[in-house]
């Protein structure tokens, strides 16, 4: 929070301290968040494949996605996004100067489109979905619906969401699919390799838990005492020092911080627990089955697809339903939601002694994501025609 507050004071001067002066096209992208700039990746990289001078400004609502990626080597400026307020959003494009904007996922902010409507700049809404109970389809979301109006084309990840639009009286808009399969599949052409990792794994069979809360912990403890021969790679989705502190008291076996490798044994270590950000999307190479948190409690279930582009089975917890890509996956046979320890413990035990059980779920998580990736290609097909050449 004192993050999210201190990083907008003085926000319009920091804007025209960094700004470089206009001297091409110059295209805004916001994303509230750094699962949105991971989105958005795919598009950024295509907006300076069709404009390699092209100047991106990209702003984040959120400290986690700002704090990253502000040095991002895609754009020419990064900022926080001022509040939406009619003053700030005329002010803040008067000094940006965009010719275009685009926003991610279902970041819809009413004044500032308005103000973009007004001086004709084209706007894009990149990999939305949507649902029925949305408040933005609710009387009281008016506002928000007109916003969502506005835009000059919506892209959105599935069938259902352009039928729901075009129910609502929206026919500018367009079924791409989701930028974040090209984003994840990009990860096989990185170098993901880490020697402590290696020294950790050896020969053995190994889980991948990401981004996993104490709800999502308290489900693998079973696997954990079960299964002593499987080792197991946690990456909590706060690695504060109490946090992590909480997570190696629940433990009954060896384990290993990463913040420690020098003190100890990874070879003989059961458990090596990732305190610290960053590396989470490269370890899942390691991963022979993985776990993915957020959905055992109602935190909200965290990013799928990046075990699955490295064709791996994957666990989740029951609470799932507002995200579709697991639903999807659940019909591929890539993946198993579970509600119990018991549920966890049993069909691990099967994917550990099965071998082709194991590898052929995996295959179909990788099938997934190649048949689902091409999202980045739709969309800037469309906007190509604003860019200049």
């Amino acid at each position: 929070m004192k993050l999210f507050v201190n990083g907008r004071k003085n926000v319009f001067k920091k804007i025209q301290q960094k700004l470089p002066p206009k001297t091409n096209q110059r295209v805004w992208v916001h994303a509230a968040s750094l699962g949105e700039y991971e989105q958005a990746v795919p598009i950024l990289q295509g907006l300076l494949e069709l404009n390699p001078e092209c100047e991106i400004i990209l702003s984040f609502f959120s400290p986690s996605g700002y704090e990253v990626k502000k040095n991002s080597e895609y754009a020419s400026s990064v900022t926080y996004l001022p509040l939406d307020t009619p003053n700030n959003a005329k002010k803040f494009i008067q000094e940006i100067k965009p010719d275009m904007a685009l926003f991610i996922k279902y970041e819809i902010w009413p004044h500032y489109l308005k103000e973009l409507e007004s001086k004709g700049i084209p706007t894009f809404l990149i990999s939305a979905n949507f649902r029925e109970n949305q408040f933005l389809f609710h009387p009281l979301g008016k506002f928000m619906f007109k916003a969502l109006q506005s835009f000059t084309h919506i892209f959105v990840q599935h069938q259902d969401s352009l039928s729901l639009l075009q129910e609502k009286g929206i026919f500018t808009a367009s079924v791409s699919g989701d930028t974040r399969y090209d984003r994840v599949f990009q990860q096989l052409q990185m170098e993901n390799y880490f020697a402590f990792a290696e020294e950790f794994k050896q020969q053995k069979l190994c889980m991948v838990c990401g981004s996993t809360w104490p709800e999502d912990e308290d489900l693998l403890l079973e696997v954990i005492n079960k299964n002593p021969d499987l080792k197991l790679i946690i990456a909590p989705h706060e690695v504060g020092e109490k946090r992590v502190q909480a997570l190696t008291q629940k433990l009954d076996t060896s384990y290993i911080l990463h913040s420690q490798l020098t003190d100890a044994n990874l070879r003989d270590s059961q458990v090596l627990i990732i305190d610290n950000i960053g590396l989470l999307s490269q370890l899942y190479a390691y991963a022979d089955l993985a776990y993915v948190g957020g959905a055992a409690g109602n935190t909200g279930l965290h990013n799928i697809l990046e075990p699955a582009t490295f064709g791996v089975p994957i666990l989740i917890g029951e609470n799932h339903s507002k995200f579709p890509e697991a639903e999807l996956l659940l019909n591929e046979n890539a993946l198993f939601s579970v509600a119990s320890k018991e549920e966890l413990n049993n069909i691990v035990t099967k994917l550990i002694t099965n071998a082709s059980f194991r590898k052929q779920t995996g295959q179909n998580s990788f099938s997934f994501i190649q048949k689902n990736k091409g999202a980045k290609k739709i969309i800037l097909d469309v906007i190509r025609d604003k860019m200049i050449r």
